[in-house]
């Protein structure tokens, strides 16, 4: 998408399935990502609290 996104890792844990490997996140990792594929997947017995922001950008 067009949109530069900022996810926050707000509480618990959470791995990121990115293209090229995986990134296991936890409470205070920030994300920054554009036009990238990714999917996320809580393998822990917690809930994982994330907060995004999207800003509209240009395409990279």
């Amino acid at each position: 998408t067009r949109t530069l996104d900022y996810a926050i890792i707000m509480s618990g844990e959470i791995d990121m399935l990115l293209d090229e490997g995986e990134v296991h996140l936890k409470a205070g990792d920030v994300v920054v990502q554009q036009a990238t594929n990714h999917a996320c997947v809580n393998r822990g017995r917690e809930p994982c609290r994330i907060a995004f922001i999207l800003l509209d950008s240009q395409e990279p």
